[in-house]
């Protein structure tokens, strides 16, 4: 059964909702705040969590924070009650696989949690390793290191695959909705936006490169210029 961590504070609707995840195979921990949750964390393995975001001790922005610097590959989806546009980029930033806003149905949590499990195994599956030369930088498929003479940054697997897509693409025009599907598995609103973080994450990851761009062509797509 999948392990996953519950972070939710109002005691109704959490009860119901860890009920609800058991009924479709998942096996959930179920932390009553933030402090819990983080502890709890700790000590198991989840393959995914669900966080309110409202939480007493500790907000649920905060305790992702945590959660990235312990296993930076779980994903994790956001539930909020507050339906802000400042509090979905900040989940966006900090890397969230979805962000559902309070009241929902549950059958699409459920949808949502199986769509990013799924994205998630098979991004896990074991390859044979290969070193990527991408201007002077080099991409380890396996380790998920990006490495130049001035720095090494380990990227997210989410990351790896939206720049070997692009790798794969360079030196044309894709279309947003090519990536999004190829590397979201949609191509809707949220999806979207995240893409854009992350987008904006990899050009950060090749400033001391200028021959290595990451142009957008508004209302099109984008377009991985590097000379290798």
């Amino acid at each position: 059964m999948t392990q996953i961590l519950l972070a939710e504070d109002d005691l109704d609707f959490g009860s119901i909702l860890q009920q609800y995840l058991q009924l479709h195979s998942f096996q959930v921990t179920w932390a009553k705040n933030g402090v819990e949750a983080f502890e709890i964390f700790q000590k198991n393995n989840f393959e995914i969590c669900v966080l309110d975001v409202m939480m007493p001790k500790l907000d649920g922005f905060s305790l992702a924070e945590k959660i990235i610097v312990l296993q930076p590959e779980t994903p994790f989806v956001f539930l909020t009650a507050r339906n802000q546009k400042e509090d979905k980029i900040k989940g966006l930033r900090l890397g969230a696989d979805d962000y559902i806003v309070k009241p929902f149905e549950v059958d699409e949590l459920i949808l949502r949690l199986q769509n990013i499990l799924k994205r998630s195994q098979k991004t896990t599956i074991k390859q044979q390793q290969i070193i990527i030369e991408i201007g002077s930088y080099n991409f380890d498929t396996q380790t998920l290191l990006l490495m130049h003479k001035k720095k090494t940054q380990r990227v997210t697997e989410k990351e790896s695959l939206l720049l070997q897509f692009l790798y794969k693409n360079k030196n044309q025009l894709v279309k947003r909705e090519e990536i999004l599907k190829a590397v979201w598995g949609n191509d809707d609103f949220f999806s979207g936006r995240s893409m854009d973080v992350f987008i904006s994450r990899l050009r950060k990851y090749f400033i001391e490169d200028p021959s290595i761009k990451i142009e957008s062509i508004r209302g099109v797509g984008l377009e991985f210029k590097t000379i290798h």
